[in-house]
Parts: structure tokens; sequence; C-alpha cells
């Protein structure tokens, strides 16, 4: 039997790559006069829904669906946070 899982995945720039997106947003920012804003980064918010026989399972694919199509591993990190969905959810 399987059990249907949702996840929340946050992808974002590795702390060396440059961000000009969020350059740009925290230059916008204090030209808005919010001077007490730093640091910026851009990132990804996806979310998905999967069925799998168990969270080890659900935990592997989700790992390589971000490493293969998400995120680019050369210049991202991801993480992400899964959840089994209560079966009255499901149905």
């Amino acid at each position: 039997m399987t059990q249907t899982y949702h996840a929340q995945i946050y992808v974002t720039l590795r702390p060396s790559v440059l961000d000009p997106a969020g350059t740009a947003v925290q230059s916008g920012l204090k030209h808005m006069g919010y001077e007490n804003v730093a640091q910026i980064r851009i990132g990804k918010y996806v979310e998905l829904t999967l069925e799998a026989a168990s969270e080890a399972v659900a935990r592997e694919q989700i790992d390589r669906i971000c490493d293969q199509l998400l995120a680019n591993p050369v210049i991202e990190n991801y993480r992400f946070d899964l959840q089994e969905m209560p079966t009255s959810v499901r149905e």
C-alpha cells in the first residue's frame, strides 16, 4: 500500500554565487527608504504531492527530482520538508 506525501521544496543559490536579482531588490528597497534590509537572496519554492511505499522512498525520490530537475547542483542548494498526508485529505 502506498502513502501520499506533500513536499515543500526550497531552492536557493549557494552562498558563493552572486545573486543579481537579490541585489536589485535590495537596491530598490533602499531607494524606498528601507535602509535596514540587508542580504536579500532570491530563490524558488516548489510544492508537490507524490505517492510512495514509505517516507524513505518518498525522500529518495524527491532528492533525485531536486538534483536532476528543480535545482542546478553546481550553483544551487535545496532542502525540503516532507509530510504524510492524512487519509481524509487524499480522498
